[in-house]
């Protein structure tokens, strides 16, 4: 791996002790976040980096897409930084959401964080199961007759398998471009530190991990992923998750990170 930061091989997680763990998302800001009980119940350290910026697309610029946000009855949503940014610019741009309009959520997680823009109860809000883009696409499919949707994603970052599935099934919809993602320059922020596993949560950290450090290759480090499509992005990228969530018994980073580290002798 090239630049300052060094990656630590580790021994086979049956019989060697994970030290240090990098989470690619911005540190909690309270102190009860389960991420340092995780460090205390596993004598671990974890290292918070956030891997990428947003910045926001303009009213003006997404005037120029042509949508009408309020010709739409249904929301697609994968992420908060999505709902951040389409009450961003439906208030910039002077629009009212229609109470009728149904929301579509990759998370329960995702769904509640509406509360902080609606009035959760008297909206009609829908997420998948598990964090999967099935269980989402499965509850799509159960409302999508006679829904208009807009999928609001970042401008360089769209689910191909979202997108792909909404054209086989003949659904009406659009994408609305209100934010793009780019790279962070991590190389000086995390100096000489070595990390014995690096976990991922976006297809974008993926990419901008590898804009930062080009020549890594991952050997022994362990890699952990967040979502289908960061899992798809590191496997295209050549690296070989181990921890991955969501999954039924690991619906979080946090309970698939425990449940490896309970296996990796770190106590």
């Amino acid at each position: 791996m090239s630049s300052n930061v060094a990656t630590k091989p580790v021994a086979k997680p049956e019989a060697g002790k994970v030290q240090h763990i990098l989470i690619s998302q911005p540190r909690p800001k309270s102190e009860k976040s389960p991420y340092f009980d995780l460090e205390k119940k596993h004598g671990v350290t974890l290292d918070f980096e956030t891997l990428i910026m947003l910045e926001p697309i303009s009213g003006k610029d997404f005037r120029r897409q042509k949508i009408s946000i309020p010709t739409y009855s249904g929301v697609i949503f994968t992420s908060r930084n999505a709902i951040d940014h389409f009450f961003r610019t439906c208030e910039e741009m002077k629009i009212n959401v229609s109470q009728d309009t149904k929301y579509f959520c990759i998370t329960e997680a995702v769904a509640l964080y509406l509360q902080k823009f609606i009035l959760y109860r008297k909206r009609k809000v829908f997420y998948g199961t598990d964090g999967s883009n099935k269980s989402l696409l499965d509850v799509i499919n159960k409302h999508k007759e006679n829904l208009n949707f807009l999928y609001v994603c970042s401008e360089n970052q769209q689910d191909n398998e979202i997108i792909s599935w909404l054209k086989q099934h003949d659904c009406s919809f659009d994408l609305a471009f209100m934010y793009r993602t780019k790279s962070n320059d991590i190389k000086k922020s995390l100096g000489n530190k070595k990390f014995d596993v690096l976990c991922f949560f976006t297809p974008s950290g993926v990419k901008s991990w590898f804009d930062n450090f080009p020549d890594f290759k991952q050997q022994e480090v362990v890699i952990g992923t967040f979502g289908d499509n960061t899992k798809e992005a590191a496997i295209k990228a050549g690296l070989k998750p181990q921890i991955v969530a969501p999954l039924p018994k690991t619906p979080s980073m946090i309970t698939a990170l425990d449940q490896f580290l309970a296996g990796s002798g770190t106590k």
